[in-house]
């Protein structure tokens, strides 16, 4: 059967009586990201707040919503889900002052370490908060057909994943990443390794190298990961951000092969950032022809709606699953953790000639 007739999932199911949204943070995120998602999924945002008063204000007129003068008027809403847009560093502080037992969504990662992270977790089971980590790759339309893909059997057993990387990323755009300690992985590769747990579960370890080049101004810009899975699964991440020759061999995207097939993705908005190009998600049985699938909509800002459509249905009783749960978030900042330190260790020495 072709693949196309079993129309894979690309979208989240809307809740059927979604609550007000409060957004905390006002960032170009969320004029990029979250208001086109929401408004273009109906989804209800009665305002936005953010310690720098002139950047709320212009995001509320761009999008035409009030904005809130303090953070208390912010969480007085009644009945909101809260969505912060925060840095990772601000996110204990705003959490503790969230009503007890209110939905939230933080923007990733979840904190600067797995120390702040544990942190986070802590904070959100004492105020008993629904909680979810905004790991929104797993909700891009082409990640829920290939995931739907995968569950299905199409693809037998999953054997090979690798996510390649070749790219020219424009990180003068965010000036303050210059001088963090942390950038690649905690900031950019960190939706990948979320993503390989998402289809594989937890690794049992990573050996991993971060580094910077010659031409940029951030502290990391290339990496190489091996996720370590039982056998017979191979997992591999190399990401490059600083091919600047031109879009002809630039590509940016996963491999999944199993042993009936296989499903190639193109994750278009990392080739010419910002402006992307349209991604793309094909697939092959074993002894089969290549079979584009046309997609819905794009990681950027499709994705962006489904996040905040589960954490609404799961706090409305809707899904049984809150699937980037504070407490599933926390092994993707494991892992990045684990990459890290991986990163910082020798390698395994080469034997000199006798």
């Amino acid at each position: 059967m072709s693949v196309s007739l079993i129309a894979p999932a690309q979208s989240w199911a809307a809740a059927t009586t979604p609550r007000p949204i409060v957004i905390i943070g006002a960032g170009s995120i969320v004029g990029d990201a979250h208001m086109p998602a929401y408004r273009m999924a109906g989804l209800p945002v009665v305002g936005v707040f953010d310690i720098d008063g002139e950047r709320a204000a212009k995001l509320a007129s761009d999008w035409d919503m009030p904005a809130f003068g303090s953070l208390e008027d912010a969480i007085a809403t009644p009945d909101a889900v809260f969505d912060l847009a925060l840095p990772p560093a601000a996110h204990v502080s705003v959490l503790k002052q969230l009503p007890e037992g209110a939905p939230v969504l933080l923007q990733k990662p979840m904190g600067r370490d797995l120390a702040e992270a544990t942190r986070i977790l802590e904070v959100c089971r004492d105020r008993h908060l629904t909680a979810a980590v905004n790991f929104q790759l797993r909700f891009a339309p082409m990640m829920l057909a290939a995931h739907d893909l995968y569950k299905s059997g199409r693809l037998g057993e999953l054997v090979d994943v690798e996510m390649h990387a070749n790219m020219m990323t424009p990180w003068h755009l965010w000036p303050f990443l210059k001088g963090m300690e942390r950038v690649e992985i905690l900031l950019h590769s960190i939706h990948y390794l979320d993503l390989f747990r998402h289809f594989l579960g937890n690794p049992k370890g990573i050996h991993a190298k971060t580094l910077g080049h010659p031409q940029t101004t951030v502290s990391q810009s290339r990496t190489s990961a091996i996720l370590d899975y039982d056998a017979p699964v191979r997992a591999i991440m190399s990401v490059n951000h600083n091919h600047d020759f031109g879009p002809k061999f630039q590509d940016c995207g996963f491999r999944f092969e199993g042993t009936e097939g296989v499903l190639m993705t193109t994750l278009g908005v990392n080739l010419d950032y910002p402006k992307g190009v349209p991604d793309e998600l094909w697939f092959s049985a074993k002894g089969g022809a290549w079979e584009q699938i046309t997609l819905s909509g794009t990681w950027f800002p499709h994705a962006f709606i489904g996040t905040m459509s589960n954490l609404q249905r799961y706090t409305a009783g809707e899904d049984k699953t809150l699937l980037t749960s504070v407490e599933d978030a926390w092994h993707t900042m494991a892992l990045v953790e684990a990459a890290y330190e991986s990163s910082a260790a020798p390698a395994t020495a080469i034997k000199d000639k006798p």
